[in-house]
């Protein structure tokens, strides 16, 4: 008896895919987050808390440029500080919650690869041509994004978050939980940040976006970006910018796959509009 078409499955049957879609991804990050686990080490010395040594190579770059520019601003996390734990087992559950947010970031693109093969055969032919290619460019997307988190925000937000005094009378001892919390939120929404192009695509392709409404809210989305940038960074046009500018740049690229996508869909309906007209030719 030849296999039942995705497209006459039933709603039971399409549940019971999508569970095992769900097994495997859940599968993918457990593994992974046991190889977290063993190699602590590296994990944590090499990974995790090196954004606030000065040895880390954003804050090399940093206060090289600003030896050179004669900003002294710019050299940022020069003088390590130490983390401490206040509850017995905190060292031990953030070592379990590093270890499957490892687990995670890396497992992405296969998890994404699930979510995809799990979606992919209710498109038409022609959708899964456009869109081939969605999980290379959304996984490449998102490392990038956890990359630029990783390298860039996150050491300027250790800093500035770790120097930060509202009075000198206050002594501030950062805890482990809390800078874990700071280095992997940033890294996190930096890697779904970087998704706007991906975001903008399946957007406009279901009608609720357009380039007149993303080239609208423009000045907005450029004044939310310069505001979490200068939240973030030290006080500095220079660093400001740094980080804003990626952020800016993916908006434009959005505005543009926004356009190509409407064009190409106008293209498609002349197309289709001739065709009506001319049946013979058909």
């Amino acid at each position: 008896m030849a296999k039942k078409k995705e497209n006459e499955m039933s709603f039971l049957e399409h549940l019971e895919v999508m569970r095992w879609h769900i097994i495997r991804s859940f599968i993918a990050i457990f593994l992974l987050a046991i190889a977290a686990f063993v190699f602590k080490r590296i994990i944590f010395d090499t990974v995790i808390l090196a954004p606030k040594m000065p040895d880390f190579p954003t804050n090399r770059f940093l206060c090289n440029l600003g030896e050179i520019l004669g900003i002294p601003r710019l050299c940022i996390n020069s003088q390590p500080f130490d983390l401490q734990t206040v509850k017995m087992a905190e060292q031990f559950t953030m070592h379990l919650v590093v270890s499957l947010l490892s687990g995670l970031i890396i497992g992405f693109p296969y998890i994404f690869y699930e979510f995809w093969s799990f979606i992919a055969p209710a498109l038409y032919e022609k959708e899964k041509r456009t869109a081939r290619g969605a999980v290379f460019y959304t996984s490449l997307l998102f490392l990038l994004g956890v990359a630029f988190g990783y390298f860039l925000i996150a050491p300027l937000s250790v800093h500035f978050l770790g120097n930060y005094r509202v009075s000198e009378t206050v002594i501030s001892n950062p805890t482990l939980r809390s800078y874990v919390q700071t280095v992997s939120s940033v890294v996190l929404a930096s890697g779904l940040v970087f998704e706007l192009p991906i975001l903008s695509y399946f957007l406009t392709k279901a009608g609720l976006v357009n380039p007149k409404f993303l080239k609208t809210y423009r000045k907005h989305a450029i004044v939310l970006i310069i505001a979490l940038s200068a939240i973030i960074t030290p006080p500095d046009v220079f660093s400001q910018i740094l980080v804003a500018l990626p952020l800016i740049v993916l908006y434009e690229v959005g505005i543009g796959i926004s356009k190509r996508i409407v064009r190409k869909q106008k293209e498609a309906g002349f197309a289709e509009g001739d065709l009506e007209k001319n049946p013979a030719e058909q």
